[in-house]
């Protein structure tokens, strides 16, 4: 009994040595751009790439001029060229968006919501969903998308 209580003890011992002897693996982290607002940068990156991964931020429906289109339906156009965006940087399309979390300032907008939406998945499965109202969103946004993607191996 004592042999195998030892002999346990020595394989414990020598993994824990192991491990405490190894360096940390590396996360290796892409960053797929720094929105600005008003020629200066805000405090996130639009996406991060990590392995097989892309994380986009949250997305609301700032155009190229910098300001907010009238309407739910013209924002969710915009949410959404600005998600096609960030894709094509991260060498991917709609097609590999995994999942979504809509963030709407008003319910009374989701039918409307969903009509603009659904037209950037033309040729496959939506992504998986969640959809809330909230009480507020950046620069008086009507909706705020944030998704994931699966970029796949490199």
């Amino acid at each position: 009994m004592k042999s195998g209580l030892a002999s346990a003890l020595a394989i414990v011992i020598a993994v824990s040595a192991g491990i405490a002897n190894s360096a940390p693996a590396r996360m290796n982290v892409e960053h797929l751009g720094r929105p600005t607002l008003d020629g200066q940068p805000l405090p996130f990156s639009d996406a991060v790439r990590v392995g097989d991964m892309i994380y986009l931020s949250g997305q609301i429906g700032i155009g190229p001029d910098g300001k907010l289109p009238d309407g739910i339906e013209a924002q969710t156009r915009q949410v959404m060229n600005n998600i096609g965006a960030i894709l094509k940087r991260g060498g991917v399309g709609y097609d590999r968006i995994i999942r979504c979390t809509a963030m709407l300032s008003d319910m009374k907008d989701w039918p409307a919501f969903n009509k603009i939406y659904v037209g950037y998945f033309p040729d496959g499965p939506l992504p998986a969903r969640s959809a809330f109202d909230v009480d507020g969103l950046a620069l008086g946004a009507l909706i705020e998308l944030e998704c994931t993607a699966y970029a796949g191996k490199r």
